[in-house]
């Protein structure tokens, strides 16, 4: 299988732009697309984590088990 990287764009509607002919005609092709991260993705997911119940079970006080005296600072 050959690999071929072709850095492209989105359009105003979203839709992914490829200008890159390949020459080649009636074959099946896989495409692996890598969106750059944006700058809050990290937020948007730690607020998605915290708003969601399957992690319900973390705020109960059975899992509160450290404490600011356990274990040693790291310096």
């Amino acid at each position: 299988m050959k690999a071929i990287e072709v850095k492209t764009h989105t359009n105003q509607f979203g839709n992914l732009e490829l200008n890159y002919p390949l020459h080649t005609k009636s074959r099946n092709v896989r495409v692996i697309i890598l969106v750059e991260d944006e700058e809050n993705e990290e937020s948007l997911w730690m607020q998605s984590i915290a708003s969601n119940p399957v992690f319900n079970f973390l705020k109960e006080d059975e899992e509160n088990i450290y404490s600011l005296t356990d274990g040693e600072p790291i310096e």
